[in-house]
């Protein structure tokens, strides 16, 4: 019961964080879903103008990567840590830099936002987005099959964190690590997603395949990135103690739920606002 009582007192005082969260993805699945539409729906003028495949993933992934810097140093994304990813937050989880009630809330806020983002863009857009080529931007195996699309997704995942948790552990470069992030989204959507559909995000996928009605291949994405994350975190923690906040963007100025810090515009913060192993 009083853990009960703990964990609903912090999804209280955290609700904003948690919005936020599915804010952003929200934002991050219309900004795909919209570029993605505009490159590769066979009516678009881009689509004819651009008949080279790897050009168009490479703006694809140009305006994705610069989507995802723009949520993480945004004022919002400072806020909540910009995780917009269950992976990233199960990795926090077990760095022990996000309490379990955040990480729920986190996970559960970043599938709703996700989805919501999709069905609006669905209604706005209509059988341009739904239809083949786009698809609905669902994630989906290439023509190397279903293994080569796991192994790809773990793989990318895997690297993707471990260039978070490296960079953010460094005082020098911690301020580049949102820039790190979105250089590597828009690499490998320009040069992996043949092969798996480039997720490293299960809620991303979740968006996608539950309005089209896509489920078949989601085990994919929902188990690769968190393993290929969470390996990255294992290897982390063999070469260094160092924890990062779990936040991509850590400003000194700014209150953090996760590590507790006070900012200079303070508010109140519940009793168990050191988040397990922080400081």
């Amino acid at each position: 019961m009083a853990t009960g009582t703990a964990a609903l007192s912090v999804w209280r005082a955290h609700w904003p964080e948690y919005l936020i969260e599915a804010a952003g993805l929200g934002l991050f699945m219309t900004s795909a879903a919209v570029v993605t539409t505009v490159m590769e729906n066979p009516a678009s003028p881009l689509r004819q103008l651009l008949q080279d495949p790897l050009l168009r993933r490479a703006l694809i992934g140009l305006a994705m990567g610069l989507t995802a810097v723009m949520l993480i140093y945004s004022p919002w994304g400072r806020r909540s840590g910009a995780h917009l990813n269950p992976a990233v937050t199960l990795s926090y989880l077990r760095l022990g830099r996000i309490r379990p009630a955040d990480a729920a809330g986190y996970i559960v806020a970043q599938c709703v936002g996700g989805v919501v983002g999709v069905e609006l863009v669905a209604r706005a857009l209509g059988p341009p987005f739904t239809s083949p080529p786009v698809n609905w931007v669902a994630t989906l195996p290439g023509d190397g099959g279903l293994w080569l699309a796991f192994g790809g997704e773990a793989l990318i995942s895997a690297i993707l964190m471990s260039v978070i948790l490296t960079v953010s552990s460094s005082k020098r470069y911690a301020a580049c690590t949102g820039l790190c992030a979105g250089f590597l989204v828009a690499t490998f959507i320009t040069l992996e997603a043949p092969w798996s559909g480039m997720s490293m995000n299960p809620a991303r996928s979740l968006a996608s395949a539950v309005p089209a009605g896509m489920l078949q291949f989601f085990w994919i994405y929902l188990l690769a990135p968190p393993l290929g994350m969470l390996a990255a975190v294992e290897l982390h923690l063999r070469r260094t103690a160092s924890r990062p906040c779990a936040k991509l963007m850590h400003c000194a100025h700014e209150d953090c739920i996760h590590c507790g810090q006070r900012g200079s515009r303070a508010r109140p913060l519940p009793q168990t606002a050191a988040a397990a192993g922080g400081p």
